[in-house]
């Protein structure tokens, strides 16, 4: 096997700068816990900063956003994509259009339960203090 110089100083260039990225990543993680993210902070920001301590924290959750999103899309897509069936076998066809759509939503409604479940017994923890 032979290696150019140019393949060789560009690995190790991706080297350095995955050291050099590590390094910045550990000293801001700890930046931003010691200055930003301290429990006496709580309240003390808002507008964006506010909302951004909360991201943070973990206090702005996310997933439901992304949960919502996907479903509409994989939903979307799964009653094309069942189209495509209709030249096989319109049994196939039927059973893929609604037995696969209310799969789908039965798995998100799950996982939307959990969070909801989750939020709920955040609130009751908030009231209990």
């Amino acid at each position: 096997m032979y290696y150019t110089t140019s393949t060789a100083s560009s690995g190790i260039g991706s080297l350095i700068w995955t050291i050099i990225s590590a390094v910045v990543a550990i000293a801001g993680t700890v930046c931003l816990f010691v200055l930003f993210l301290n429990k006496k902070n709580e309240h003390k920001f808002k507008g964006f900063l506010g909302w951004l301590y909360d991201f943070l924290q973990f206090k702005t959750l996310v997933i439901e956003f992304v949960l919502k999103a996907t479903y509409i899309a994989l939903a979307i897509f799964l009653t094309l994509g069942s189209f495509a069936l209709i030249g096989t076998s319109f049994i196939s066809f039927i059973l893929a259009i609604t037995v696969g759509n209310l799969a789908l939503r039965i798995l998100y409604e799950t996982m939307i339960l959990f969070i909801k479940i989750c939020n709920n017994v955040s609130e009751i923890n908030k009231k209990m203090k």
